[in-house]
């Protein structure tokens, strides 16, 4: 979708916002369900790039502490906790730049992707950024899809990181649909920007080709020490209008309601859900913030009539170079 459409729809009276976005929803996903995502950081700290949101970054002074690569049994133990608990996806992160073929600490990532394959679950990981070659071995391992946001508009990337470029970003995406894998990429409220970088970045997103599996929204967690620890909230209107557009914009995709959720009331959540989020993270931490209790989530589903999806793995294979910005 355009610029032009997506303000149109953001700043239509919200009951008429939401009656468009359940339309579409109900279209593309016509079963009362919801994803449950589990998130586990299996390498948290310590990370090169300079993203000012982050309490990974080891340029601040947070309160994250630095941890090692996790083994493979430490991972599967929390992957068939997972699995148990409900949850039909399992995404696992790493706080580093990237990943280059070759080295050990990416055999382990592959060795512990093929593990946790095998428990039929859907696997996702985020790396950083990738290359054709690494991607390819972590599709080949059995990775169904790969997280790697692009947290806002092009023109607002380079206020809140240096480190890398948002073209950067679009190459790992590239790569990762070349494979084979599927994408889940999303976006961050709450790191300075307008409405108008807001909606450039569902732009740049509706204009993947093909569109991302999955789309994050994030509301972001302030941490102290980082250099936007003392960012204001975002409203929760906001986020529900951002919902809704990314509903109609992307309306193939999961829209997951992702960190700052614990700071979201059950009555906001279910306006989200009603909006057209349809997939959350689940479980008791989202990498090194919180995340409401495995046990309330199921609570609130069941309140709402809502239940859990069932495992999604068709990938979409790109049919050209999009034109991205």
């Amino acid at each position: 979708m355009h610029f032009d459409e997506l303000h149109s729809l953001y700043h239509l009276p919200l009951f008429d916002l939401l009656k468009r976005a359940r339309a579409v929803h109900e279209k593309h996903w016509p079963e009362n369900e919801v994803q449950l995502c589990t998130l586990l950081s299996i390498k948290t700290g310590g990370c090169s790039e300079d993203c000012s949101y982050c309490a990974q970054s080891a340029r601040y002074d947070t309160p994250v502490e630095n941890e090692r690569l996790m083994d493979t049994c430490s991972v599967m133990e929390r992957a068939r906790a997972a699995r148990a608990n409900g949850s039909t996806r399992f995404c696992m992160g790493a706080a580093w730049k990237g990943v280059r073929d070759g080295t050990q600490k990416f055999d382990q990532v592959l060795d512990i992707v093929r593990n946790v394959a095998d428990l039929g679950m859907e696997v996702c990981v985020t790396l950083g950024q990738l290359g054709p070659v690494e991607a390819q071995k972590l599709r080949d391992a059995g990775v169904t899809a790969y997280n790697h946001n692009i947290d806002t508009s092009p023109e607002h990337y380079g206020n809140i990181v240096s480190t890398h470029t948002f073209q950067d970003r679009l190459d790992t995406i590239r790569h990762v649909q070349d494979a084979g894998m599927s994408v889940c990429c999303g976006g961050i409220l709450g790191l300075g920007e307008t409405v108008e970088d807001r909606l450039r970045m569902i732009e740049v997103l509706s204009n993947l080709d093909p569109q991302p599996e999955s789309v994050p929204i994030n509301n972001l967690v302030p941490i102290p020490g980082t250099p936007m620890g003392n960012n204001e909230p975002v409203d929760v209107f906001q986020l529900v209008r951002m919902i809704a557009v990314t509903r109609i914009a992307v309306p193939g995709a999961k829209v997951r309601l992702s960190a700052g959720r614990a700071q979201i009331s059950q009555e906001g959540q279910a306006l989200c859900f009603f909006a057209g989020a349809n997939s959350i993270f689940y479980g008791d931490k989202l990498l090194t913030t919180s995340n409401p209790q495995a046990r309330a989530d199921l609570a609130l589903l069941e309140r709402l009539g809502l239940s859990p999806q069932a495992p999604y793995t068709d990938v979409p294979r790109p049919a050209c170079e999009p034109a991205l910005v």
